[in-house]
């Protein structure tokens, strides 16, 4: 009987005598709260790297090419690398291989990877300025795309990507 009883401590926890109720619910203990409000302004980056205030994310992509930071561009691709590879002749994941991606046309470069109709109706090459408008929001960019990703806001983090795209081969490589 004593295992199916709950202790003084878990009962009051349960019926809220220790303050942690609100409103009937449970309230998340405070240092989960503090670690969801500060973890993702920490890790963003953009607090350490002034490339990245809001007058510069705004700046025409040249000028953002310019001050591109290739090794962030690969550390960002980190969020890319889910579901593609940039390997010479490295195989398709979720997404096809993205080596030689700047200049290769769109909805080419892999016979394996099932393009959506969508994107081989936007049709011409990935440029930097496509790519650019790309990966802020792929759904704008190509409506009804399978690709499924919120973009990335940032402009310099999208330069900084391209950059490192670019290193990655030629189209014709």
């Amino acid at each position: 009987m004593s295992g199916s009883r709950r202790t003084d401590s878990a009962q009051k926890w349960h019926t809220g005598e220790r303050g942690r109720r609100a409103a009937g619910r449970r309230m998340l203990p405070r240092w989960i709260a503090i670690a969801v409000l500060v973890v993702p302004a920490a890790c963003d980056g953009s607090s350490s790297d002034p490339r990245r205030a809001d007058a510069r994310s705004r700046a025409p992509l040249v000028e953002r090419l310019a001050q591109a930071d290739v090794a962030q561009g690969k550390r960002l691709f980190r969020q890319c690398a889910a579901c593609h590879t940039v390997a010479p002749g490295g195989g398709d994941r979720n997404g096809p291989n993205l080596h030689g991606v700047v200049g290769r046309p769109v909805a080419a470069g892999s016979r394996r990877f099932g393009y959506t109709a969508a994107l081989e109706a936007i049709g011409g090459t990935w440029t930097p300025e496509r790519l650019d408008a790309w990966l802020q929001n792929p759904q704008r960019f190509a409506p009804g795309t399978s690709m499924i990703y919120a973009g990335m806001p940032n402009g310099v983090d999208r330069a900084d990507v391209i950059a490192f795209l670019r290193q990655q081969g030629a189209a014709a490589d």
